[in-house]
């Protein structure tokens, strides 16, 4: 596998829809005003989380079961932030949406404006064919209350060429993240 330059990103996602919307530039400002960057970097592409949110709460006493998740356990939000509860944990979704050719597997991490403040971003890798919007899984490890911005970078994705195509795709498995709207996707059994 070799990682896949800006170059290929770009080309991927002009001629393919690989990404969209696609920024071709790493985007720092808006309107004058500094924000967490977005957009095309040198190896990989730094997604946006939008406006919407689902942070775990256990005000029902509620407790994460993977094989039988119920919608108590959080509450939603929407806006231009996310406040996440000290030790606690959001679910987002990316602005982008991503179609990932046959022959790459992503892997996307945290980006380190974020990271240096103890919140820890965790996504599984896009499979070969899998498309969607990314649902996107955001920690807070401090003891203190932690704000993430909407429409700002949140994770870095890097994409990985393998030397030939996988036998099976995500998609011809029918995995059950496939085709994600612009919405949080809960845990599927």
């Amino acid at each position: 596998m070799s990682l896949r330059s800006d170059k290929w990103i770009r080309k991927m996602s002009k001629e393919k829809g690989m990404i969209e919307p696609f920024e071709e530039r790493l985007v720092r400002e808006n309107n004058g005003e500094k924000i967490v960057s977005y957009g095309l970097s040198s190896y990989g592409y730094d997604l946006r989380v939008s406006d919407k949110f689902k942070v775990f709460t256990n005000v029902h006493n509620a407790m994460i079961d993977p094989k039988n998740f119920k919608d108590n356990t959080f509450v939603d939000i929407e806006g231009d932030y996310c406040i996440i509860p000290p030790n606690s944990f959001a679910l987002a979704v990316s602005v982008e949406y991503f179609r990932i050719p046959r022959d790459v597997l992503t892997v996307c991490i945290g980006k380190s404006t974020y990271a240096r403040c103890g919140i820890i971003v965790n996504v599984t890798p896009f499979e070969p064919e899998w498309e969607g919007h990314v649902t996107l899984e955001i920690s807070n490890t401090t003891p203190l209350p932690a704000k993430v911005y909407a429409n700002e970078g949140l994770a870095q994705v890097l994409f990985f060429k393998g030397e030939e195509a996988c036998e099976v795709s995500y998609k011809e498995r029918a995995g059950k993240y496939m085709m994600q709207p612009r919405q949080i996707v809960t845990p599927k059994m």
